[in-house]
């Protein structure tokens, strides 16, 4: 049998008016279309509802009995079709996902999981390194936010870019290049590159090969951590990019150098499916990620946290 939920809106109304014409004023419908819901509610359920008792019109023992789970569904109906975009954190309990480089995790998550503590106590996340190949985890679910340097191509996927990453080159304390890096020096050293893919070339050595120079790239790593860890130990050099670098860099014992030559910062983007675009919850999380990134860029820019 197919039911009309709309009788459901009918029925709360009589049970709460008494009468075809409280119901109809209350529902701005005419009284006889309202006369004719009711006729179809007492055909469906087998029962008068609403009966004359002199002047007035009372409800059934059975339309008083279901007039409580009646409001009831109604009030479940509507948060369901029309759903609250109000989101209290504090009482927030959910488990987001985060993925991107181990770098920059290592850098935003003091700041972001101290404001997501502070506004919702009951929120847990959790953050995951990159994978060496691309996934459908943001189309699955099985990822909220991705950060990462790229843009999605798809229509299907939002990015928002909430800051920049200035590159810059990490050694160990004491590196020939600590007084001065240019260009020709910095290709004459060995070089320990991070690629998640194994590449053993990017985007700067075609930089250098359009300035006759060319660097010797002993080593591809998938982890920042390895890639400064190797550097801390002998004369190679990692490219690499503030933010991402940071940590490290200070724990290992290194200094770090602006890359020489005009390369522009490396963008910090945040990336969702748009399945998320609707959710309270999700919003309020980017918003959490954004505040998070501005305060860690905003601490590099003034000197707050400047690197050795």
């Amino acid at each position: 049998m197919q039911l009309d939920l709309n009788l459901l809106v009918v029925l709360n109304a009589l049970l709460d008016e008494g009468s075809v014409m409280g119901a109809a004023e209350r529902l701005h419908l005419s009284s006889p279309a309202v006369s004719r819901s009711l006729a179809r509610l007492r055909k469906l359920t087998g029962d008068d509802i609403l009966v004359r008792a002199g002047h007035t019109m009372v409800p059934t023992p059975y339309a008083t009995a279901i007039r409580d789970d009646v409001r009831v569904l109604l009030r479940q109906v509507q948060d369901m079709l029309v759903p609250s975009r109000t989101l209290d954190p504090e009482r927030l309990e959910r488990t987001f996902t985060l993925q991107c480089h181990d770098g920059l995790a290592t850098t935003l998550a003091p700041a972001l999981l101290r404001r997501v503590q502070d506004e919702a106590p009951g929120v847990r996340l959790r953050i995951l390194s990159e994978n060496s190949v691309d996934t459908d985890e943001l189309r699955r679910g099985h990822v909220d936010l991705e950060l990462s340097q790229d843009r999605p191509e798809l229509s299907e996927f939002r990015s928002e870019t909430l800051g920049t990453d200035p590159i810059v080159v990490a050694m160990r304390s004491g590196h020939p290049c600590a007084e001065h890096l240019d260009l020709p020096s910095y290709a004459s050293y060995p070089h320990v590159i991070v690629s998640r893919r194994g590449r053993l070339a990017g985007p700067i050595d075609e930089v250098l090969a359009a300035k006759g120079l060319r660097r010797h790239v002993v080593a591809a790593v998938t982890t920042g951590t390895m890639a400064l860890h190797v550097a801390s130990q002998n004369d190679m050099l990692v490219t690499t990019t503030e933010l991402v670098s940071r940590p490290l860099v200070q724990a290992f014992n290194m200094i770090s150098r602006p890359l020489p030559g005009s390369f522009p910062p490396a963008p910090i983007n945040c990336i969702w499916h748009q399945l998320h675009d609707s959710d309270p919850a999700h919003a309020w999380l980017r918003g959490q990620v954004r505040a998070a990134v501005t305060e860690v860029v905003d601490q590099s820019e003034s000197g707050t946290a400047t690197l050795p």
